[in-house]
């Protein structure tokens, strides 16, 4: 399942996304030979790249929350 594509979250993909929507708008002959298929895996790849930072971005702030929980528990137990 794709993510949808025209979000506030994949505006880096933004010019991509647009030729594949003109590409699209070409009509069903044109999608179902292939004629689309360069720009749909440039907007793929697009979209994977912005997945992944914020895969990234997550893991770094649970990353940082977790160690303000661990001291959280180390100042418990030191104090217990």
């Amino acid at each position: 399942m794709h993510p949808h594509l025209h979000t506030k979250d994949n505006t880096n993909c933004e010019e991509i996304m647009t030729a594949l929507d003109e590409c699209h708008a070409r009509g069903f002959l044109w999608k179902s030979m292939g004629m689309c298929t360069n720009v749909k895996y440039q907007v793929t790849l697009c979209l994977r790249g912005e997945r992944l930072a914020r895969t990234r971005e997550n893991r770094e702030k649970a990353k940082e929350k977790r160690a303000k929980v661990e001291q959280k528990w180390a100042e418990i137990e030191a104090n217990s």
